[in-house]
């Protein structure tokens, strides 16, 4: 069986929680053959991996979302057919769409995206959307910002896509829209596999953001509503890392029969018997954060939280331990905060391996914005390592328990709340016996429920599954 990996802005570009994922995924399959689809902002990204393949990864192809290419060149002025002006008309106005039109329309047809954009057919469907919901703005700004809204979605729409017998989106959004288009176009299978929400993401991401304002963000929202509906209505499985992401997706359109809930796992085995603490670590509390120094992670929450602990329990010493090239802006941002509020004990290690590490840690923290079910709390508990987290994503469950009787494994914290932050590392420095007990649950929590083998049947399963209902030949 062929698998095509859909991923959008992760692997093999970007070292994280995902991309970790994806990684090994397809590592637990070797006799599988893998494709990935890789959807990224811009060409400048182009075929530079974080990851060395693994080889049963026969083909990368890239999407940008992000393109000076218009599809200009040789191509002639196109009208649209009636059913294909309709459909279309249906996406903008965001009434039912005849997907399977405006799929072989765009795949079909030598449709120029400049001409197109700035064509007769866009300008009236544009023109009734705005008579009838957005009059009282300014048309000439609705018209580019309509046009800026679609211009990626079209890029997706016009890619010539690999064939595969599944296609496995790790994400709604762009990726769903073309794994849905391949399986019109080539009656393969899909599955979605969510790692957050990505509607929900969006949305949170939209109503921080500052390039677009006032009812523009209810468009865009709504742009990745429909496209994740889009997924959800064609998919043959959607799974999702806890409980409540299910919730959540099934109140966002997907039918409740189609929905699975897929726990991560990490390799318990990989993080035994870690290196412990070095003479370095004599009379400190080391506090490990293995993330991306970007944003979403408000690493600057974290610093602010770490200097109001480290007033009241000087043993304390922060590690922020990833890379910081992603946004390099946002780290130069982190490491000036550092030198503004004269903090000592502030480690950026950059990119590591957390075996050298991990073990001399006395508990991990994240401090993010939005998370789907982190690998980094996971593979601290690994390494008996207890967790503060803020209230995000299964953060909750994974410190608290779901009913499984082993007892909190570290402390929960709100979102960018200073106080809560910095009194749980306060606490959890000042209570060793505590701070063990919350490691060993830790501990049993990730064993009993979230190994990688674990993961691994799961999606055995799943995989047999539908190598099985399209008559293909399965090799363990």
């Amino acid at each position: 069986m062929k698998v095509c990996i859909v991923v959008e802005g992760c692997y093999p570009y970007v070292t994280g929680g995902v991309s970790s994922w994806v990684h090994g995924l397809i590592q637990s399959f070797p006799k599988l053959e893998f494709i990935i689809l890789a959807i990224i902002s811009n060409r400048s990204l182009s075929g530079k991996f974080t990851y060395e393949l693994p080889e049963n990864v026969s083909e990368v192809h890239e999407l940008y979302l992000e393109d000076a290419d218009w599809n200009r060149k040789g191509r002639r002025r196109c009208r649209l057919s009636k059913a294909e002006y309709q459909a279309f008309r249906s996406l903008v106005r965001n009434r039912r769409v005849e997907w399977e039109t405006v799929f072989r329309m765009f795949q079909e047809k030598p449709i120029s995206l400049d001409k197109f954009l700035m064509g007769e057919d866009f300008l009236k469907i544009v023109r009734e959307s705005y008579d009838m919901h957005y009059s009282q703005l300014v048309f000439s700004d609705f018209l580019w910002t309509i046009r800026s809204v679609y211009l990626p979605l079209l890029f997706a729409l016009k890619m010539k896509l690999p064939k595969a017998d599944l296609y496995h989106c790790v994400a709604t959004g762009y990726a769903g829209v073309l794994g849905s288009m391949a399986k019109v176009l080539y009656g393969s299978r899909l599955l979605i596999s969510e790692h957050g929400i990505y509607t929900r993401e969006r949305e949170e991401e939209l109503l921080r953001a500052d390039w677009v304002q006032g009812v523009y963000k209810n468009i865009w929202i709504d742009q990745f509503k429909k496209m994740s509906k889009l997924a959800y209505d064609k998919a043959d499985l959607v799974t999702s890392l806890y409980e409540y992401a299910r919730e959540l997706q099934i109140d966002l359109g997907c039918p409740v029969e189609k929905t699975m809930v897929t726990p991560n796992g990490v390799s318990v085995e990989r993080l035994k018997d870690l290196p412990g603490k070095t003479k370095e670590d004599e009379g400190r509390i080391n506090v490990g954060a293995v993330l991306r120094v970007t944003p979403i992670k408000d690493v600057k929450t974290m610093i602010q939280a770490f200097s109001f602990a480290k007033e009241r329990e000087p043993r304390l010493k922060l590690w922020i331990m990833g890379p910081t090239d992603e946004d390099e802006g946002y780290a130069r941002e982190c490491r000036e905060q550092v030198e503004a509020l004269g903090i000592e004990d502030v480690v950026f290690t950059g990119r590591i391996d957390i075996r050298e590490y991990l073990g001399r840690m006395d508990m991990t923290i994240l401090t993010s914005l939005s998370e789907g079910q982190p690998l980094t709390i996971l593979e601290g508990y690994a390494a008996h390592k207890p967790a503060i987290a803020t209230d995000v994503g299964n953060c909750r469950g994974l410190i608290y328990g779901e009913n499984d009787g082993f007892g909190d494994a570290g402390i929960v914290a709100h979102i960018m709340n200073v106080e809560e932050i910095a009194q749980a590392m306060v606490d959890l420095a000042r209570n060793e016996p505590m701070r063990l007990q919350m490691g060993e649950n830790g501990y049993q929590r990730v064993v009993s429920g979230y190994q990688i083998e674990h993961m691994r049947e799961k999606y055995q399963k799943i995989y047999k599954d539908f190598s099985d209902s399209m008559g293909l030949r399965w090799e363990e």
